[in-house]
């Protein structure tokens, strides 16, 4: 029993492994000014809704990094858009004990319809 149990959580591990990358369409709700958090770290944080025609919108909260929080500039609140991010997480061992986070990294958005689509 207890193989198997670890047999699928290493097939969950490996799925997410290739999966990691992953594209949403929504509409820009937030866009945050770019945040410096050291010298050698800024960060710049969005939401799209997704789902906004049905009774349970879903706001996601992405987040860009370094020379990518300019992908932002030419685009405004209310434009729907495409992103394409990788799934990071991260563990953290803090004094009230372990910790997991999740962030949505883009490095890819493009306006839906006609627009200008931002690569860095």
């Amino acid at each position: 029993m207890l193989a198997n149990y670890l047999r699928n959580k290493l097939k969950n591990v490996n799925q997410l492994k290739t999966n990691k990358q992953m594209e949403v369409t929504g509409i820009l709700k937030v866009k945050q000014d770019t945040q410096v958090v050291s010298e050698k770290f800024s960060k710049r944080e969005l939401v799209l809704t997704t789902e906004g025609n049905t009774p349970y919108a879903q706001h996601v909260s992405f987040q860009v990094t370094q020379d990518k929080c300019s992908m932002l500039d030419q685009y405004n609140i209310g434009d729907e858009l495409k992103v394409q991010f990788n799934l990071r997480g991260r563990e953290w061992n803090g004094p009230q004990g372990i910790k997991y986070f999740n962030t949505l990294e883009v490095w890819r958005i493009e306006k839906v319809g006609d627009g200008p689509t931002a690569t860095v």
